[in-house]
């Protein structure tokens, strides 16, 4: 990785391991089976600039270079768990949307808050019937005057309980097809909302909820706008590569398994096709980034990374554990909670139908997606 990391950056990459050797490490298999994470560790991520990377100086960020929320996110997925990174992971997914398209004053009241303070927040997309599909989602937010009023449902929000806000998908303008879609900053604690937790088989550390909206008031300036979720899609694949990174690299740690039995040709060779997929899916992944970071807006690309890299995650992670034997099965194992949080990565974010339907249409029907 030396052609993305400076001697700076890795020097960072140290900083923030020793923070989570010592502030998460220890706590991470507690908060799993407590299902909470709190909310102290993101201020303390927040006053170390951890959480402002990429993001200018005067709205709490520190202003680095893209690469040190790759290697942010690579250092996450080295705890091994589905529930923090989703945790953490939203968060990042929303913060650019505001940063992008939010105005100064929202800026100033939500992007600043999160990256400096204690404030949480998650993105507010999925819908039931429609999933993670967009173009399905119902909720809406008509213009009363100087408020919107917002009405509708959402389900399988991370964050949804814990988060201070939630930067919605609603529709506008029903009468518009895709353009009347939008982001609307929705505070948490707005009269007429409700959350009901969800139970998942996976993701144990971040709280999930089913989120209710009746006749919500929320200000006109709260609209952001909305470019398709690229971003979002980008954040699961590489959150997804770097957990089979994780999983393959211990599983090689561990010469005595692989030189077991009379197949222990097989297990070597069955590692050494999966770092050749892990690594072709990891180059590719941190292009789209790289590339996004630039101001492309690749719909076709960003599909492929998040399909490829959720359903690999699954595969080597599988794998991993069926070379472990026994010692993989264990529930007090990580590799276990990862199996079970890495096929929440093949749903979340746009399912794998989805990304195969956005795939499809551009390919064969020649469809264009065009930046709003």
């Amino acid at each position: 990785m030396s052609r993305y990391y400076t001697a700076e950056h890795e020097e960072k990459r140290k900083e923030i391991k020793a923070f989570f050797d010592q502030e998460v490490h220890p706590y991470i298999d507690q908060w799993d089976k407590e299902k909470h994470i709190p909310k102290s560790i993101w201020k303390k991520m927040g006053e170390r600039g951890y959480l402002g990377f990429g993001f200018p100086e005067e709205y709490g960020g520190t202003n680095r270079d893209f690469w040190y929320n790759v290697l942010l996110v690579e250092e996450v997925s080295k705890i091994r768990s589905g529930g923090f990174n989703a945790a953490f992971g939203i968060t990042q997914m929303a913060l650019p949307y505001i940063h992008k398209y939010g105005s100064d004053f929202l800026k100033n009241k939500y992007l600043k808050a999160v990256i400096q303070e204690d404030m949480n927040c998650c993105m507010g997309i999925t819908e039931h019937g429609g999933g993670s599909d967009v173009a399905n989602a119902k909720t809406t937010a008509i213009k009363n005057y100087d408020h919107y009023i917002v009405n509708g449902s959402k389900t399988f929000i991370t964050n949804g309980i814990l988060g201070d806000f939630y930067v919605t998908v609603v529709k506008t303008d029903p009468n518009a097809g895709f353009a009347g879609f939008s982001l609307l900053i929705i505070d948490a604690d707005a009269e007429g909302i409700t959350k009901n937790p969800i139970e998942k088989m996976g993701w144990h550390a971040s709280d999930t909820a089913e989120l209710g909206f009746n006749n919500v008031k929320v200000p006109v300036e709260n609209l952001i706008g909305m470019e398709g979720l690229q971003y979002e899609r980008l954040s699961m694949a590489l959150g997804s590569i770097n957990d089979a990174v994780n999983a393959l690299e211990y599983t090689i740690q561990q010469k005595e398994k692989l030189l077991k039995g009379a197949d222990n040709q097989q297990k070597r060779h069955d590692l050494a096709q999966m770092v050749a997929d892990v690594e072709l899916s990891k180059q590719f992944v941190y292009q789209c980034r790289k590339n996004h970071e630039e101001g492309e807006y690749m719909v076709l690309e960003c599909s492929v990374a998040k399909v490829n890299a959720t359903a690999l995650a699954e595969r080597i992670i599988a794998k991993c554990i069926e070379i472990m034997d026994d010692l993989g099965v264990r529930e007090d194992h990580f590799l276990a909670r990862m199996y079970r949080d890495s096929r929440i990565g093949t749903i979340g974010g746009g399912s794998q139908e989805i990304m195969f339907e956005i795939i499809s249409k551009m390919v064969i029907d020649d469809k264009k997606y065009d930046a709003a």
